[in-house]
């Protein structure tokens, strides 16, 4: 193959058959080929590391992503690399004494360009370093400023706050300032005057309540280890808010009967059931915590007498993102997986939240941060002075607005060919699936230079020291995509780009970036979220709680409900196992996010191949869609009589020439009249086809009265 294909063409791999699968009519089976998977398929184009470097980051590759071969022109995501393991990838590479950050793996993504850009640990002076310890003593009965170093606060800011905590001084463990994310969305839990969008309510099912108790307490265990589970938040009477870490902060179970459960909307004939009845009660729409009373959780009981034989236990939690992110979340359930099997013993020491506060707000380089942040956001918005609005959804949910929700699983097929498209343009499947949604957001808002939110991990930059670390860490930042004539090939390499040089600046606060852009406060800068996921593929019974971005439930414990609300009219969610892609779309009417997500489907297809398109010609309609579009939402089709309709007139009106024919208000017409001036109608008729069907139609039409009538009856 080497000598008779170009080398791009060459296959990165083969896997040898004792025969090709066949068909039961004697065709090749294409669905039954197994797909080559480069750590076990026989290599033509290996080329050994070299130097130190190169076989250092050679081997870290093999043991994180789990291949036995890799070369120094091996892609890191073309071996199963993601964000989350460039994290782990670039710590490795750290302990191995070579410092490199996660957007140059981005960047330079194969093992001879990873090495060259990196550098020995010791030339960095500020790698490695730490916060400074927590200060507070404990059974301290008076808290100065020298023992909080990561915030700056008065002494009269500081007894304001202790007052308002349980116990006082003694009780106070730390106190620090909110991350960016936090504050956003502490200003809009203030704005809110009637629930709150950044509850996350999900149910629990248990056979037996020994079961629950059983979570409850190893619940309680988690929440004594980690200190963003013991925190609240203080800003009344403050210049800024800041967060206070308690040193115990109980979380009560309050345990309700069904009767008295709440309300839910059914017909009057049907009560509602007891899990009806505790999502009512739960329902952020209407529900709030107390930010200022540790944990910002909630717990809710119940007993089903008809959930299950004999009845069973519902649980209902309230999780605040102001305390927890998805990847926490996770967290929280593996540790209380966990300590239900036994094992709290090996569970690995907690990250305390301010490690990550203090790296992202409080590091003396805030300043030359924020400075560069600045001047990243300027570059990329500055030019920017219309919001991107899909399907005209100018303003962010209310509290009555109603989000709908769809989830749709790409065909495997294309999912595969998407995964293979991105390898072969130098991409990343992240960047393909921004572009595609990018793409859906262009049709959807006239648009073909569109700005969107995406979600950041927040951990990139923190080190997998981190990683483990509870909070809320993720970000909301803008990416905007040009398209418009440029080939989707370039966009796609200019999205990757961008993308890449986001995460340098994942910590930038959402206010700070709009300030860069020309859309003036209070519109915000886009109304559409993206949200890019990697998930452990879910087996079926932890499909649901997959589902809801959870993947540790414990065993015996069901997920029987969850939900989550984005705060945006339109987002969507790709959940990404390493193999199959499910697209999460929620949206405000008139958005129907059962065809959005559809629309992101044929945007994935045509980017798949089409790459040498221009992007506005790309066909986002599919086929289902614009059969239904030609046939349903038009008459259906009729066979012409053989006469010009012209004709047919006149044999009518010899027939019956007094007959009405037409009749318009005040206006009648006979058939003789009308055929009487067929002529004129006829000129008549030429000259709207030629003012109006001509500019839409874009060609020249006939002039002859026979066929302009007969075409004006078909129309």
């Amino acid at each position: 193959l080497a000598r008779q294909l170009p080398e791009h063409m060459l296959p990165q791999a083969w896997v040898w058959l004792p025969a090709l699968p066949i068909t039961t009519n004697g065709k090749l089976d294409r669905k039954a080929l197994p797909l080559p998977e480069l750590g076990t398929a026989v290599r033509h184009d290996f080329d050994a590391p070299q130097g130190a470097t190169e076989s250092a980051i050679a081997a870290i590759w093999q043991d994180l992503l789990k291949v036995q071969q890799v070369g120094r022109n091996d892609n890191f995501f073309d071996l199963g690399g993601h964000s989350l393991r460039a994290i782990a990838m670039v710590e490795r590479l750290r302990q191995a004494g070579w410092q490199v950050d996660v957007p140059t793996v981005f960047l330079q993504p194969t093992v001879v360009a990873l090495a060259a850009a990196c550098t020995p640990v010791a030339a960095h002076s500020d790698a490695g370093r730490a916060p400074p310890p927590p200060a507070v003593p404990l059974g301290a009965t008076h808290i100065t400023p020298d023992m909080l170093p990561l915030v700056q606060l008065s002494q009269t800011d500081i007894d304001h706050i202790v007052d308002q905590v349980p116990g006082g001084a003694a009780a106070v463990q730390d106190i620090y300032p909110l991350a960016p994310l936090q504050q956003g969305m502490l200003y809009h839990h203030l704005m809110q005057q009637q629930g709150d969008v950044f509850l996350t309510p999900f149910v629990l099912g248990f056979a037996q309540r020994a079961g629950l108790d059983h979570f409850m307490a190893a619940l309680r265990q988690v929440v004594a280890r980690h200190d963003i589970l013991r925190t609240a938040i203080v800003w009344q009477g403050l210049a800024e808010p800041v967060q206070v870490v308690w040193r115990d902060a109980t979380l009560p179970l309050e345990e309700v009967a069904t009767e008295t459960a709440g309300h839910v909307a059914v017909p009057a004939t049907a009560a509602p059931s007891a899990i009806e009845a505790l999502q009512a009660r739960v329902d952020p729409r209407h529900h709030r915590i107390n930010l200022g009373h540790a944990p910002l959780l909630r717990a809710v009981a119940m007993h089903d007498p008809a959930g299950a034989p004999g009845g069973r236990w519902l649980l209902a939690l309230v999780l605040h993102h102001l305390a927890l992110d998805h990847a926490s979340m996770d967290t929280v359930m593996q540790e209380v997986a966990a300590i239900m099997a036994g094992q709290a013993q090996q569970l690995p020491a907690p990250v305390p939240f301010r490690n990550l506060v203090w790296h992202t707000v409080s590091t003396p380089q805030r300043a030359a941060r924020e400075a560069a942040h600045s001047a990243f956001f300027t570059q990329m918005l500055a030019d920017v002075d219309t919001p991107t609005t899909p399907f005209g959804l100018a303003t962010l949910p209310g509290e009555d607005d109603k989000l709908t929700e769809a989830r749709l699983v790409l065909p495997a097929a294309l999912a595969a060919e998407a995964r293979q498209a991105a390898r072969s343009q130098g991409v990343n499947l992240a960047s393909l699936m921004h572009l595609a949604w990018a793409l859906v957001l262009a049709r959807c808002s006239g648009r073909e230079d569109v700005v969107f939110g995406t979600v950041l991990t927040g951990r990139i930059d923190a080190g997998a020291a981190n990683q483990r670390a509870l909070g809320m860490l993720i970000n909301t930042l803008p990416v905007r995509v040009r398209m418009g004539h440029h080939r989707v090939r370039d966009v796609l390499q200019d999205t990757q780009a961008l993308l890449a040089e986001l995460l340098r600046h994942e910590h930038a606060a959402l206010a700070l970036a709009q300030r860069c852009s020309g859309v003036a406060a209070p519109a915000p800068l886009f109304t559409a979220l993206f949200n890019y996921r990697h998930a452990p593929a879910a087996t079926s019974s932890q499909g649901a709680a997959a589902a809801n971005g959870l993947h540790n439930i414990a065993p015996g414990v069901d997920l029987l409900w969850g939900q989550e609300r984005t705060g945006y009219p339109l987002a969507l969610a790709v959940d990404d196992d390493g193999t199959g892609l499910t697209l999460q779309v929620q949206a405000l009417a008139p958005a129907q996010p059962l065809r959005v997500a559809q629309w992101v489907v044929a945007a994935v297809s045509s980017i798949v191949h089409a790459a040498s398109s221009p992007c506005h010609a790309l066909d986002l309609v599919p086929a289902a869609e614009r059969g239904l579009q030609l046939l349903a939402f038009n008459p259906p089709a009729w066979a012409l009589p053989r006469q010009p309709p012209h004709q047919l007139v006149s044999e009518q009106a010899q027939r019956t020439p007094h007959a009405l024919a037409v009749v318009d208000g005040d206006l009648t017409c006979t058939y003789a009249e009308i055929d009487a001036s067929s002529e004129l109608l006829a000129r008549r008729i030429r000259a709207a086809v030629k003012k109006h069907l001509e500019p839409v139609v874009g060609v020249a039409l006939p002039r002859s009265a026979d066929t302009v009538v007969a075409l004006l009856a078909i129309l």
